[in-house]
């Protein structure tokens, strides 16, 4: 295994020197933390287990209970666990995990889904010397169903670790997955729990490349849509860690840092445990995936001792430039093939009821809003469970039964947020389009992330539609009035994405084209590039974007949002990473659009009513999905804390 950490052995070390230093660094009234900080992280833990015995033998104390009574805090869980052997560090952490009230799932599944047999085997015995009691036992009294019943395979360390792959055995895992997955009405779980606790990683990652062959999607969409819970979060880290250990705790890195508060056990965990293996591969995955350096993210996220010790784990900042290492110029080639090739099953959260009867709705509508007060309820309960074209008929009946307007008589009775939804509900897709499209651009200001996402994630087929609602109920082109409300290089592109042409296309992938596309994005250094990107990016079809970007990263070794987010600045790179996010993955992108809208102080309610009502019958189920995998937290979580809406019913 290469070396890619950013610790190690200091040269001409001398662990009773270290041990005096440390000593005297803590005697006294206070303590000098910058000097335990600074040796601490520039020993490698071998040489730090060193010191501890040199501290015992020269002073006749414990050097880590000293740590923890000198030293507070994050900071002292820091340095006190960087003394710890990786393996009793390991125990700890599961110890910790699953002693009191409660369950850290999240750390158990971190661990032993990243974890060679070898750690597995060490931390196990490292666990029973600390607490004279057997990991399993503790866990399985904690723990329950498929999930208990993975982490006790994990648990025995017993992966086949060989590196022959057997093709005969691959064709039968994809095929056994299928069939107990995919194929069927509800899942074979155990056949998952076998092959996934199992089989060699080099094997495993055949099987998934066969299975994307095969059947279209990828084994993470299948483990999405068959399984739920604390199991499906530990499957997706299982596969994670079999196709980049690197990129998984990238991912972990991130969760553990973004929004509001800091996981901080997490984050030292991580950067102590990667610190002497593969941290700056971990460093490398970061920036490809989030666009920001981990180092960075640190540094903004953290403050003081605490701060200064994680980045010193982190061991420097990344360039910015956009260059990759081989490894993950090689993943990020993968990304772009994965994105160009699988087909993504878009699961809508509302369907036709049944038993459908738009007269009976009709009635029911008129009587919740009737005499003195509204019955709200009742009117959220049909308006929510009912699809659009449902609600047309519900509308068109309301009228011929009562002579009355739906819309009207909803718009006296209704306030707010509230009336806003149901309003767009009760809307087609088209008008609730122009409609929203107008809101981003009347008055004072432009809100030019909602022009942005809507054009960049409706279908050629939508934006025809939504460009003759707009005229008809503005009498006024969509195009005159983006023209008249923006400028520049944002106006021209707004502009190619209104138009109702080549975006849908369908072209081979092996077309000339590609290559002469990705020859010009390569090209575009001078004044002319936002010109060149937009005449690909705002007119070629999704699929063909796909392969545009993974040979751009073949042929220059960079990515293709690192160049946007360099090259280009304000409203128009916002509208360029908006594609290349959407073609990577809409409902991931919509997914941080729902988080954005959220987040932080107040909350964005145009936005979020926008996402909500406009994908609840295209493809909410998998932005929900890519939500709980980026957040860590459910959609319906936020939209409860977060607002008063009832929107959540849409989920």
């Amino acid at each position: 295994m290469v070396f890619r950490g950013t610790i190690t052995d200091a040269p001409d070390f001398d662990a009773s020197a270290d041990a005096e230093t440390l000593y005297n660094a803590m005697k006294g009234i206070g303590s000098d933390k910058e000097a335990i900080l600074d040796l601490v992280t520039s020993r490698s833990n071998a040489q730090r287990h060193e010191i501890v015995a040199a501290y015992k033998s020269s002073f006749g104390q414990d050097l880590i209970e000293d740590l923890k009574y000198e030293l507070t805090g994050k900071f002292e869980r820091l340095i006190v666990s960087l003394m710890r052997t990786p393996p009793y560090h390991d125990a700890k952490e599961i110890h910790d995990a699953v002693k009191g009230t409660g369950t850290d799932e999240k750390c158990l599944i971190e661990i032993l889904a990243s974890r060679n047999n070898q750690q597995i085997q060490d931390m196990v015995a490292a666990y029973r010397d600390a607490y004279g009691r057997e990991m399993e036992e503790d866990i399985v009294a904690d723990t329950s169903g498929h999930f208990k019943k993975m982490l006790v395979v994990l648990l025995q360390g017993t992966r086949d670790e060989s590196e022959d792959v057997d093709t005969e055995l691959v064709a039968e895992d994809v095929q056994d997955l299928y069939a107990a997955g995919e194929e069927q009405w509800g899942t074979e779980e155990a056949k998952f729990i076998m092959i996934l606790g199992n089989r060699s990683m080099p094997h495993l990652r055949q099987v998934f490349d066969e299975y994307e062959k095969a059947y279209e999607t990828t084994i993470e969409n299948s483990i999405k849509s068959e399984l739920s819970g604390d199991f499906e979060r530990l499957m997706l880290a299982v596969v994670q860690c079999i196709r980049s250990v690197p990129m998984f705790f990238a991912r972990r890195l991130y969760k553990s840092m973004k929004g509001l508060g800091t996981a901080d056990n997490t984050l030292i965990r991580i950067m102590i445990c990667r610190s002497e293996i593969d941290i700056l591969d971990i460093r490398e995955c970061f920036r490809l995936r989030y666009e920001k350096s981990l180092y960075n993210m640190i540094k903004d996220d953290t403050s003081g001792d605490y701060k200064r010790t994680l980045l010193n784990l982190c061991g420097g900042d990344d360039d910015l430039a956009g260059e990759f290492f081989p490894e993950a110029a090689q993943m990020a080639y993968k990304m772009w093939e994965v994105s160009a090739t699988i087909k993504v099953k878009l699961r809508p959260t509302v369907r036709p009821a049944s038993g459908f009867d738009p007269a009976a709705d009709a009635q029911a509508l008129r009587k919740a809003m009737k005499g003195f007060g509204t019955d709200e309820d009742a009117i959220i309960d049909i308006v929510a469970n009912r699809s659009n074209d449902q609600r047309q008929e519900i509308r068109q009946a309301f009228k011929s039964l009562l002579g009355r307007d739906l819309m009207k008589d909803l718009k006296s009775e209704l306030s707010k947020n509230l009336e806003r939804l149901i309003i767009g509900l009760m809307l087609t897709p088209a008008e609730f389009d122009a409609k929203m499209m107008r809101k981003a651009m009347e008055g004072v200001g432009t809100d030019e992330h909602a022009l942005i996402e809507i054009l960049v994630t409706r279908s050629n087929e939508q934006i025809q539609a939504m460009n003759e609602a707009y005229l008809r109920g503005y009498k006024k082109t969509l195009e005159d009035a983006i023209q008249s409300e923006t400028s520049g290089h944002f106006c021209r592109i707004l502009t190619s994405l209104v138009q109702v042409r080549k975006r849908e296309k369908k072209r081979g992938t092996s077309s000339p084209l590609v290559v002469l596309n990705n020859a010009e994005v390569c090209n575009a250094g001078s004044d002319d590039i936002e010109i060149k990107f937009m005449s690909i990016l705002c007119t070629r079809s999704f699929p063909h974007l796909c392969k545009v970007f993974q040979e751009f990263v073949r042929k220059t070794n960079k990515d293709i949002e690192q160049i946007i987010k360099k090259e280009m600045s304000g409203d128009v790179k916002n509208a360029f990473y908006a594609i290349v996010c959407s073609v990577k993955n809409q409902p991931s992108y919509l997914a941080d659009r729902l988080y954005k809208a959220m987040k932080g102080l107040g909350t964005d309610d145009r936005a979020l009513i926008r996402i909500m009502v406009s994908r609840s019958e295209v493809d909410l189920f998998n932005i929900r999905k890519e939500f709980k995998e980026t957040h860590d937290a459910s959609l319906h979580e936020f939209i409860q804390v977060e607002t008063s809406l009832v929107s959540l019913r849409l989920y």
